[in-house]
């Protein structure tokens, strides 16, 4: 650890530029310049004119926010393209059911319980991945059951557990409409992303 800031006023300073920094670092664009940062962050401070004219600024802003979205765009349409494909060939393989919704499943483990309804409230386990196999959220990694309601999920998960007798195990491949959509969820789930769960109805509560 560094020995530079060592009074409580620059450690707290040096916070303050880390998390402006780490905010800026998740909502950055390409060809950004720091030092051009943290001289409009030392003269905006300073009460110091604007070295670029506001309608300079304005232009400047709403060019590299057109090409922000361009970027995202080209992402959200390669995402889709590639969601659509992998299902399409998944929907071949044996012993995987397409539902009229173009939700599919496939059965690892058929139980004999009861079927939760949309009212119910259910206690599962499951993994999911994205289509590449990248784990995104995992109970199962946690050892920890989840429980929640059955319409408070994702529809495609809705779908699924109102078919899942407790004591079932499916693996969901669910399209980017009955998952997060064309937004997403945070920064750990793209927009149109297809996702693919392990899911097992341990219990109707």
């Amino acid at each position: 650890m560094s020995d530079k800031f060592t009074t409580i006023e620059e450690q707290a300073s040096y916070g303050v530029g880390r998390q402006l920094g780490e905010q800026l670092a998740a909502n950055s664009f390409e060809g950004i310049n720091i030092s051009a940062v943290q001289l409009g962050l030392s003269d905006a401070f300073d009460g110091i004119e604007s070295q670029v004219a506001m309608q300079d600024l304005q232009v400047a802003f709403t060019e590299i926010s057109q090409r922000i979205q361009k970027v995202q765009e080209a992402a959200a349409e390669a995402a889709s393209a590639e969601g659509e494909t992998f299902l399409a060939e998944n929907a071949k393989r044996d012993g995987v059911q397409t539902l009229e919704s173009g939700l599919q499943y496939e059965v690892i483990t058929e139980g004999s319980g009861d079927k939760p309804g949309l009212d119910s409230t259910v206690r599962t386990h499951y993994h999911g991945t994205f289509i590449n196999g990248d784990v995104f959220d995992s109970s199962v990694i946690r050892d920890q059951p989840a429980e929640f309601p059955v319409s408070g999920v994702i529809a495609g998960w809705t779908e699924a557990l109102q078919l899942m007798p407790v004591g079932t195990k499916w693996k969901l491949y669910v399209p980017h409409h009955l998952a997060y959509g064309e937004r997403g969820a945070g920064a750990s789930i793209p927009p149109y992303s297809a996702l693919v769960f392990e899911v097992e109805l341990l219990d109707i509560l």
